[in-house]
């Protein structure tokens, strides 16, 4: 049996669809150009010329000689002029002019991809059980998430670009925050925040430390749990940087959203929606959640109402029907984002002066312009936990089903493959079974040290900071466009 087998092929053929069909069928177009999401034209000069009174026939610019020379002056409008917006359906040829783009149609449509791969895998491995394969859907997990922190990368390097805005002061300030965060949680005892870091760096290190010792080298462990921590949380400072924007942006839209409704179902949805990231970092705290669900106290006697293992999986999907929630009131939000320029345009109406006619189109025009920007602050961090909380499933061997089988914790059995399965080969098999065998030898060895309860610790604490940071930015920003805007 080769280490792939099917999954190359599936591999193979998500390939082929993403290279033939999706070009034609692309779910992050649909998001966008369904004809549910309405945009607001600027208006043009001429239109603006007619409602400020100015319907001469000449220049649209005062000429002035000064020295010699003509000074053209734009035309300005009072800005409590009677303008209101028109309105137009997002198509495909309005998406071409859209900032990020193609990085938001890349992002959306590879995670579909990905996901399909991982579901058909799943079931692959439901009913073969293959022992010797390498599960490639973790591959594509990770190409995933790795895309999507390249995105929120790029969008964070956009605000430090602005030279006048204080986009870079917060982006700093939170990242700063955020590493003495992760500092405080990873400093937590595991009898309130149960991830199974501890434990999992503990088998982590122990196993390379026998892998070493039969490879005749002597070592006190790959790195210390200090220098593991403070890397950790390096990354996880980044990481809320990165988040920052993303929750202030939506704590905006879902404010926007809620006025912009009056169905009480609706507003409900947002509600849980918003509030998603915090019921998410509450599955983690022990005493509110696991010790409480699972030993209840029922008069005298606690009777536990699940396993651990049936509470892990019911963590799983609920991290995942969050994940499908979010996704459904996507076109709320981006709605609600859309609803500024008319905003914008209504709050300048309230205002004294005159503003000129380029200035007011570029305060219209902008809001569309920028829609696909909002629209990736929106979706990666969605993808970031969904793909953490497959990764965790896989890695962390846990199963998706109510009623799991029993799945020991204790660590694997670290005795490594000996040479002689390669003396065992007959020499007629050629070069091909050798290469496997070796192939196969190496990944075992990994899987010797990478155990599941590594996995499991690591993702549990990247999924519960992912949320955290999400909860936290959007907290900030819900109070700051609740009381700190002037209206």
């Amino acid at each position: 049996m080769g280490v792939i087998g099917i999954q190359l092929v599936v591999t193979m053929v998500m390939a082929s669809v993403m290279q033939k069909i999706i070009p034609h069928y692309s779910l992050a177009r649909w998001l966008l150009c369904n004809g549910s999401l309405r945009w607001y034209q600027h208006p043009s000069e001429e239109e603006l010329r007619i409602l400020a009174g100015k319907q001469q026939k000449g220049k649209s610019k005062k000429d002035r000689k000064y020295n010699g020379h003509i000074e053209n002056k734009p035309l300005t409008i009072p800005k409590d002029i009677d303008l209101h917006l028109e309105t137009k359906s997002v198509t495909e040829v309005d998406t071409l002019a859209l900032h990020y783009f193609p990085e938001y149609q890349w992002l959306v449509d590879f995670t579909v991809a990905a996901t399909v791969v991982y579901v058909v895998t799943e079931i692959y491995y439901s009913f073969m059980k293959p022992t010797q394969e390498m599960n490639i859907s973790v591959v594509w997990c990770l190409l995933v998430l790795s895309f999507a922190i390249k995105v929120l990368f790029s969008l964070t390097t956009h605000y430090f670009k602005v030279e006048d805005g204080g986009e870079r002061s917060v982006c700093v300030t939170f990242g700063f925050f955020f590493f003495v965060k992760a500092m405080a949680v990873l400093i937590v005892t595991e009898n309130y925040l149960e991830f199974g870091l501890e434990t999992g760096f503990t088998n982590f290190s122990d196993s390379a430390m026998q892998f070493l010792e039969k490879q005749g080298l002597e070592s006190q462990g790959p790195v210390s749990k200090l220098t593991f921590k403070f890397f950790l949380a390096i990354f996880c400072s980044l990481i809320g940087a990165f988040l920052t924007f993303p929750g202030l942006r939506l704590a905006q839209m879902h404010l926007d959203a809620l006025n912009l409704t009056t169905e009480k179902i609706t507003q409900t949805l947002l509600h849980i929606n918003f509030l998603a990231p915090l019921f998410m970092v509450l599955l983690w705290v022990k005493p509110i959640t696991k010790d409480y669900i699972m030993n209840p106290p029922l008069g005298k006697e606690s009777i536990p109402l699940m396993t651990e293992a049936t509470f892990d999986t019911l963590r799983l999907w609920l991290i995942i029907l969050l994940c499908v929630l979010r996704l459904a009131l996507m076109r709320s939000h981006l709605q609600a984002y859309l609803n500024l320029a008319q905003k914008c345009v209504d709050q300048m109406k309230k205002e004294a002066g005159r503003i000129s006619t380029v200035e007011l189109q570029k305060m219209v025009a902008r809001v569309f312009y920028y829609l696909c920007v909002i629209a990736l602050q929106y979706v990666a961090p969605l993808i970031m936990l969904l793909h953490t909380t497959l990764l965790l499933k896989t890695l962390g061997n846990h199963s998706w089903g109510i009623y799991p089988e029993t799945i020991s914790t204790l660590p694997v059995d670290n005795s490594l493959p000996s040479n002689s399965l390669y003396s065992d080969l007959p020499p007629t098999d050629g070069k091909m079974k050798v290469t496997v065998t070796q192939i196969t030898v190496a990944l075992n060895s990994l899987k010797n040290i990478f155990t599941p309860l590594l996995f499991r610790g690591l993702l549990s604490f990247l999924t519960w900071w992912i949320a955290a940071c999400l909860f936290s930015t959007s907290l900030f920003g819900l109070f700051y466009h609740q009381y700190l805007t002037v209206a």
